[in-house]
């Protein structure tokens, strides 16, 4: 009888080799790993041209470039940073490894499609940094290409747009995939409410997914209508409202921020329980607290505009729906730290990230209440306060939990386990950068300084500064951690390193290229630590 040999996905065991074998395959995992080496450089650049800026607000005046190179800078800085990093990140990375292994799947439900959605995604990335470089300079809109900024400017935005809109593509192809696996390809046995956290965020993930962003692919394109064809969308002079723009915009984008978190969140469920060794706390109230944000996400984005001129109605509307989706987002974390009483904690880098991820989304979902109130938005609106929201939510609680989940799923993906002393000084340092960066901005924007400008006053020169070291601190963190994870090859690692109950921690690390040799029967709740 012939002996049967398995084979790990990162060998060459299909029609092609090498780099070839990559850029054809149609495995979940490594088109995940695709997703994230693209991500990762996107990812440095984007910090690079962050810390230029930081470099040049450094003193008042001017440094190194005038304020039509800044505003260039700070352009292309959020769109690879949104388009590139943010929005796609933790779905596209860790839905496509670590999702079909959760429920026990051999491959997502469409692979060739799944690897489409890759290309997608680099072509729209390509796109957009292409528009830095073609003629009339690079666009200066800021990565939100308000009109009548948009519309207007004599600057490449037209290049810039369209790469937003093919990654939206890439975006909707993803999301339909990963729906469909959910629904079709679940472990025999796995009802959803058997199904582990993880899944079910990527699955809320999907729909918004699918759902909004076709809304923000029509807007771009208007853009674009409008630009070369001078239909009057956006332009008042040619009989357009700029206010629809925003409106159209953030009906996407701001379900595009829960686009972002969900995954996260889901991330640091799957790994709460896992360190604490102790069955997960309201599993169903996570669970369905996941579809809560997704849909009430959807009606929350006037609070973007509450000084743009919309009615009282409707600006109280809003701020109440923008309290709402709060309460399911506290339910999370009233439930992680619910968990976490009485277990068996394990202080390991994964944990320790996912306490980092708390601790900082605490911080940006709080302060975002403060501009869901009607007086104190006036007050912070279009202030370095909002920047320093925003970066404590796409940051410190996306970032976060992407570093979380790398190393907690890191042993998984390569076979290999890294450092935890280094890991744990890259924490430390990017910890207290990302916290020494950022929280002075919260307090130059109740001063008064705006957001987006390149010049300021000097009574703002003290804040710039102290965010200026801690942004250097922080690139100090990602540096160490990014050594201590792909620089050298560490101990082999255990099928199960960290004692997880769910299913990939079953199979041999890294996985086989069918993941299961059979496909598992799951006859009960996940996270039994029991």
């Amino acid at each position: 009888m012939a002996e049967t040999t398995t084979h790990s996905y990162l060998e060459n065991t299909g029609r092609y080799k090498g780099l070839l074998s990559w850029l054809t395959t149609t495995d979940h995992k490594r088109i995940g790993l695709m997703y994230m080496w693209a991500m990762m450089v996107f990812f440095l650049v984007g910090v690079i041209l962050g810390e230029i800026m930081r470099l040049e607000l450094f003193r008042p005046g001017q440094q190194f470039f005038n304020a039509q190179t800044y505003n260039g800078i700070f352009t292309i800085h959020g769109i690879i940073m949104i388009f590139t990093v943010v929005i796609p990140g933790l779905a596209a990375v860790f839905g496509n490894f670590s999702m079909p292994l959760l429920i026990g799947a051999h491959d997502v439900a469409f692979p060739r499609l799944n690897l489409f959605s890759w290309y997608l995604f680099i072509a729209g990335a390509a796109i957009a940094l292409a528009s830095q470089f073609m003629g009339n300079g690079p666009p200066d809109t800021g990565w939100t290409f308000y009109a009548p900024y948009s519309t207007q400017t004599h600057t490449n935005v037209v290049a810039a747009v369209f790469g937003a809109f093919v990654l939206g593509f890439s975006s909707i192809l993803t999301g339909l995939n990963f729906i469909v696996t959910i629904h079709r390809l679940r472990a025999p046995g796995m009802t959803f409410f058997k199904m582990p956290l993880f899944p079910w965020s990527i699955y809320a993930t999907a729909w918004i997914q699918v759902l909004a962003t076709p809304i923000v692919g029509i807007t771009l394109l208007m853009i674009i209508a409008e630009r070369w064809f001078r239909i009057g969308f956006f332009d008042p002079s040619l009989g357009g409202d700029p206010i629809l723009y925003q409106h159209l915009f953030w009906i996407y984008s701001h379900p595009a921020v829960y686009i972002m978190i969900l995954p996260a969140m889901g991330v640091i469920t799957e790994i709460i329980p896992t360190f604490s060794q102790k069955r997960i706390y309201g599993y169903r109230a996570i669970a369905m607290s996941s579809l809560a944000i997704a849909g009430v996400g959807y009606f929350v984005w006037a609070h973007h505009m509450f000084t743009s001129g919309i009615s009282t109605t409707e600006r109280w509307i809003f701020s109440l729906l923008t309290f709402l989706v709060a309460i399911p987002s506290a339910i999370k974390v009233f439930n992680w730290v619910g968990t976490m009483y009485k277990g068996s904690i394990s202080l390991k880098p994964p944990f320790i990230f996912a306490l980092g991820f708390i601790f900082l989304f605490m911080i940006g979902g709080l302060t975002g209440l403060v501009q869901g109130s009607l007086a104190t938005d006036i007050h912070v609106h279009d202030t370095a306060f909002v920047v320093a929201h925003f970066h404590y939510i796409v940051f410190g609680g996306v970032g976060f939990a992407f570093f979380a989940a790398l190393h907690y799923w890191y042993p998984k993906m390569f076979g290999r386990m890294y450092n935890f002393r280094r890991a744990n000084i890259a924490f430390a340092f990017m910890f207290i950068g990302f916290n020494l960066l950022y929280f002075p901005q919260f307090i130059l924007g109740l001063m008064g300084m705006p957001r987006r400008y390149f010049d300021y006053l000097p009574q703002f020169t003290a804040g710039q500064q102290i965010s200026a070291v801690g942004g250097w601190l922080l690139l100090v963190g990602i540096i160490i951690m990014l050594v201590n994870l792909f620089s050298k090859k560490g101990a082999k690692a255990p099928d199960n390193p960290w004692g997880g109950k769910t299913l990939e921690w079953t199979i041999p690390s890294p996985p086989t290229v069918e993941n299961f040799e059979n496909i598992p029967e799951v006859t009960e709740q996940p996270y039994n630590y029991d």
